[in-house]
């Protein structure tokens, strides 16, 4: 393919100035994203000792550990996740997110082998460091805008990267070795960023969920399309027939496990005297397994089920770029993340040192466009569209281009 080469000059200028933005926040949201990975074995081995406990002759109750858990959390309990091993302390949940705390209870002995706060954990920290750079909300539209930007990173660098007609396997798909350290390095990082750049936009798809504008803008469309969670998920207005004593925690676990579905199981507590039992299962690796299930807290009788084909398609569809994001698809999908956090770095580091190789002295080295050069419809509509989706990337181009026309004002005058 024949290129334009005075669009290549100016996707190139944008290329740059993207780069520049935004360069040292990939780097750090690589490493901490791969970090983050590890969260499961780091935690593991660090509350080993809170969350096994030694198998002692049979255990006590449920109902009776849900009494012990009630009077000895921060909070009181909403969840319980059943067992899955019989060397595991029974866990019972306090809140969500960012405010969640989990209580281990010893099913034999009745002591609490301990409590786990999230937000004092070590890898909540890293969560908060890749998600809002430990800056809370400012952080997390910083963290919006260079997701936003490393878009056009993307689709600027593989236009840049295309190759011309004639052009050979080395330097377009493989590095060249002997064509010296510049060459070598803008290689590294246009060809990695070549072989990456379909599994960053899906990874970048499964990070905005999380965003303060983007995120907020797909839960107002899911709600306009009502392509969210059903009514139903949650059952708050499903209610319970008072009539005599309550289910044991015992029973409802019985049922619970009568309906063997795969993953982490969950029984959600009653609010009140009038509100229901829930089961729920969370299986990233199947989204398809996932059910929300409600019990009369009363009789045990099932009041109603909620499979994932429920879910709408905006929601299961978020669900799963958010689960690919995680690589929570099983090991292969943890190592491709793994994999692709590694290469990010390697990238981006290589584009520092080629650019530092060529930059000079007083000099940003940021590419010349000549003034004739004209930005055709179809770029012009492509950069309208990236600006809505992303309204942090509009907003941050609309004062480039505004802070180029003043100095260029200035320099005529």
């Amino acid at each position: 393919m024949k290129k334009n080469r005075q669009l290549n000059q100016w996707l190139w200028k944008w290329h740059f100035i993207a780069g520049l933005i935004s360069l040292p926040f990939i780097i750090l949201l690589s490493i901490t994203g791969g970090l983050y990975l590890f969260k499961a074995d780091y935690e593991a081995s660090k509350h080993k000792d809170i969350k096994e406990v030694v198998v002692q002759g049979a255990p006590i109750s449920l109902q009776q550990q849900w009494e012990i858990a009630n009077k000895n959390a921060i909070k009181k309990p909403n969840t319980m996740i059943l067992t899955s091993a019989a060397n595991q302390a029974t866990e019972f949940i306090s809140g969500r997110f960012g405010g969640k705390s989990s209580l281990y209870v010893n099913p034999y002995s009745g002591a609490v082998s301990g409590e786990i706060i999230t937000r004092d954990t070590t890898m909540f920290k890293i969560r908060k460091l890749h998600g809002e750079l430990l800056s809370g909300k400012f952080g997390t539209k910083i963290v919006e805008l260079i997701a936003s930007w490393m878009m056009v990173l993307i689709l600027t660098g593989l236009y840049v990267w295309w190759p011309d007609r004639g052009r050979k396997i080395k330097g377009v798909f493989i590095p060249r070795m002997n064509e010296g350290k510049r060459t070598f390095y803008r290689d590294i990082h246009a060809i990695t960023g070549f072989w990456i750049s379909g599994l960053l936009l899906l990874i970048l798809a499964g990070g905005f969920p999380w965003t303060d504008v983007v995120g907020e803008n797909f839960k107002q469309l899911q709600k306009i399309t009502n392509t969210g969670y059903p009514a139903t998920w949650k059952g708050h207005q499903l209610q319970s027939k008072d009539k005599g004593d309550a289910l044991t925690l015992d029973q409802m676990a019985a049922k619970a496990e009568d309906l063997q579905l795969p993953g982490t199981v969950m029984i959600h507590f009653p609010k009140g005297p009038k509100s229901v039992f829930s089961v729920s299962n969370v299986n990233p690796s199947d989204l398809n397994t996932q059910k929300k299930i409600h019990f009369d807290q009363y009789s045990g009788q099932q009041i109603l089920s909620n499979n994932w084909d429920d879910v709408g398609i905006l929601m299961r569809g978020r669900m799963w770029v958010m689960a690919f994001h995680q690589g929570e698809f099983g090991a292969w999908s943890w190592w491709l993340m793994l994999l692709t956090a590694i290469a990010l770095t390697i990238m981006s580091i290589s584009a520092l040192v080629s650019y530092v190789m060529r930059k000079r002295k007083g000099n940003w080295g940021i590419p010349k466009v000549p003034v004739t050069f004209k930005i055709g419809y179809g770029i012009m509509v492509s950069i309208v569209i990236l600006a809505i989706v992303f309204p942090l990337f509009g907003i941050s181009l609309l004062l480039i281009i505004s802070t180029e026309y003043l100095r260029a004002k200035i320099k005529k005058s």
